[in-house]
């Protein structure tokens, strides 16, 4: 039973790493109704800026906060840049805008910080306040942590006005121009946004797998199957599919299909969502006029 627990405990911490890059893919889609396939990339590459300020002897949470802030900020003017000129262009020049920040992104982490794999550190206790048979320090760190950024991403969507006008540009973009929302800015803070959790992400996740320019490309994909399995357009269908992710993935690597196989159980669970279920468990299935 105590082995059991241990897989559910580990598989949370794992699950709000998850939600968190899921809930930056729909928000990217619920703009652009694309999948921004850079975000792991971008994730990493906020990791690193992180890691260089601490390495350079800034405090942690310091360095944390101030990687969020270029995250936000590098997140807008890569909207601004690259995609406000390809709005209107076909899906294909998106896709490639999007294959070309990854590879962009992957190639300048390796070559400013080299492909050498780095011990990020954390800054939480070894051992849990919290029932610490079940949760290290780092895993209680990482879910409260996630757990303050996806409810402050909440309240400022659900109370704030310029939430309010961004979830009405994300939405129906022809009403929100006519009510005066400036749609295009409304999208860059959604990129700006949705680095900015990426990068809460990668830097969550970066004492657990070890630093590398390549460390998000396996996260990527189960924040993929978390967005499909809640719902790709649904935020808070992505937050939950990630918990549900990050705890099967567990105890199905624990006791049937082994550690080899989670990143295989991921990809299938995508397809097999893609062909019975395409807008998720919490998601509306959406029909169009022909």
């Amino acid at each position: 039973m105590d082995s059991f627990l241990l897989q559910v405990t580990a598989g949370l911490a794992n699950g709000g790493i998850y939600a968190a890059v899921g809930l930056a893919l729909v928000m990217i889609h619920q703009a652009t109704h694309h999948i921004n396939f850079a975000q792991g990339e971008m994730a990493t590459f906020s990791t690193f800026i992180a890691w260089a300020m601490i390495q350079a002897g800034v405090p942690y949470w310091v360095a944390f906060v101030a990687t969020m802030v270029v995250s936000f900020v590098a997140g807008l003017l890569i909207q601004r840049i690259f995609l406000k000129p390809v709005e209107k262009a076909p899906i294909l020049t998106n896709v490639i805008v999007f294959v070309g920040l990854l590879v962009i992104f992957n190639a300048f982490a390796g070559w400013i910080f080299e492909h050498t794999i780095k011990s990020f550190p954390s800054p939480f206790p070894v051992e849990g306040m919290f029932l610490p048979q079940y949760f290290s320090g780092h895993q209680i760190g990482s879910i409260t942590v996630t757990l303050v950024v996806l409810l402050s991403v909440f309240c400022f969507f659900r109370f704030t006005p310029l939430g309010l006008a961004m979830r009405a540009a994300a939405f129906n973009p022809e009403s929100a121009r006519l009510v005066g929302i400036r749609v295009s800015w409304m999208l860059a803070l959604g990129w700006g946004m949705a680095a900015l959790i990426g990068a809460v992400a990668g830097m969550m996740i970066a004492p657990v797998v070890f630093l590398d320019p390549n460390m998000m490309a396996g996260i990527l994909l189960y924040g993929f199957a978390a967005a499909l399995l809640g719902g790709i357009d649904n935020p808070w269908g992505a937050v939950v599919g990630g918990v549900i992710l990050g705890i099967l993935e567990n105890i199905l690597g624990a006791y049937v299909i082994g550690s080899d196989l989670k990143l295989t159980m991921a990809l299938i669970l995508i397809v097999t969502i893609l062909i019975f279920r395409p807008y998720g468990l919490f998601g509306k299935p959406i029909f169009s006029r022909v």
